[in-house]
């Protein structure tokens, strides 16, 4: 199993067989020269072990990123039988430790285990620093025959050892740490990238869907209004084409007045669907509340008596809440002259206060005993809903219906009304 929390690419993969090999390749090359140069005079190990532990150290790094811990664990060990043995070789070996501790920092998955071998390996490594140390400086102090001062040339060059072996090993930890932690940072940044696409397609959908329900609401309100209206007056005409043409043509003219205005509307849908900025709800409408007298007009036209009446003063409507009054109007009144029975009636006041504007449409004629929900009375709910008013749909005792939409108003329906 991997220690590594990544999924290594196959370029990744590549990347690290060519470092195994240009470390192996370079290391050659620098055992060469140190054995010609003779770093460890007569003490120095024969070539071949120094290529024997060249391979020893290069081959590991192929597969640093998946096993990070166990490769820095064989070429720190190697590193040191090399220099305790006398190789002739210690560059490439240098760069192979660095690798190793660089590479368990910033691809171990396990931060605590990371950190434990990065201090074991730099421990270790210390511990023998210090030993060879001391050991080298009683042998070289035995053979001169002194005993080193306190700053010996020999102690100022294994101080100087001692700092670069700092700076070598602190600069592979904070390297390794940092990589972990930008990697990090980068996966952090293609999640929230990744969520924020996401959401984009699901805020996109719910607009779709949304728009499809407007659509559909628009249609039902606009195709059940008319329809119903165009239903009642041809029959009325039919009852009395004979006794009374007159009266008969009148009614006629109301059906084409009323297919006229609902062909229109539907035009006007269309247009709004196919426009490119018609995905605002106010834009599929052009109807507001002064509309609500041709509704009722059309209403008394229809056999349907019904009186409309404006309470308080008017005030500034934002034009999306002027379009979903409009349409509860209609819906009431429809369903009225659908279910109220011929002696009904009906009654439509449009209320202003200083905090809110109010429709109420009531409506006599048939007890409703077991009320139906339908699609009017979802489309109705919808609206009040998104104008942020409340809605109160139920019969009434001594018979009919009653609907009662409040929408609130603020001071920016006022400046939006002062603008307009």
């Amino acid at each position: 199993m991997s220690a590594t929390s990544r999924t290594l690419t196959p370029r990744q993969r590549q990347a690290d067989v060519v470092l195994a090999v240009v470390v192996f390749l370079t290391g050659v090359i620098s055992a060469a020269l140190s054995a010609i140069s003779e770093i460890y005079g007569e003490e120095q190990a024969p070539l071949w072990q120094a290529l024997v532990y060249l391979a020893v150290i290069s081959a590991p790094l192929a597969f640093r990123r998946v096993w990070p811990a166990p490769v820095a664990v064989v070429v720190s060990v190697a590193y040191f039988v090399s220099v305790t043995l006398h190789l002739p070789e210690i560059y490439a070996g240098n760069i192979a430790v660095f690798i190793s501790l660089y590479t368990v920092g910033a691809w171990m998955a396990n931060r605590r285990a990371a950190m434990l071998v990065r201090v074991a390996i730099i421990a270790g490594m210390f511990i023998w620093l210090l030993v060879t140390m001391y050991r080298d400086a009683i042998d070289t102090a035995r053979e001169e025959d002194i005993i080193a001062g306190a700053m010996s040339p020999y102690l100022a060059f294994m101080l100087l050892n001692l700092l670069i072996n700092v700076l070598y090993f602190a600069g592979a930890y904070y390297f390794g740490e940092h990589a972990w932690k930008s990697a990090m940072q980068r996966q952090a940044l293609e999640q929230r990238t990744a969520d924020l696409e996401r959401e984009r397609e699901v805020t996109a959908a719910q607009a779709v869907a949304l728009d499809r329900v407007r659509i559909a609401r628009e249609l039902h309100d606009v195709v059940a209004h008319h329809v119903s209206v165009m239903g009642v007056q041809a029959g009325a005409a039919r009852m009395v084409i004979d006794q009374d043409p007159a009266k008969s043509k009148e009614m006629l003219g109301g059906i084409e007045a009323s297919a006229r205005e609902a062909i229109s509307e539907l035009r006007h849908l269309l247009e709004t669907l196919r426009s490119s900025d018609g995905g605002s709800e106010d834009a599929a409408s052009t109807v507001d509340l002064a509309d609500i007298a041709q509704l009722v007009d059309a209403s008394n036209a229809a056999g349907l008596p019904t009186e409309f009446t404006v309470v308080g003063e008017e005030r500034p409507v934002p034009s999306v809440v002027q379009v979903n009054l409009y349409r509860i109007a209609q819906e009431a009144l429809t369903n009225a002259r659908r279910h109220a029975g011929p002696a009904a009636t009906a009654d439509v006041r449009l209320r202003y206060t200083d905090d809110d504007v109010e429709l109420e449409v009531v409506n006599t004629g048939r007890r409703v005993l077991a009320p139906r929900p339908g699609m009017g009375q979802l489309g109705m709910r919808e609206r009040v809903l998104a104008s942020g008013g409340t809605l109160e749909s139920a019969p009434r005792e001594q018979g009919g219906w009653r609907v009662r939409a409040q929408v609130p108003l603020d001071d920016s329906a006022d400046l939006a009304g002062a603008i307009a």
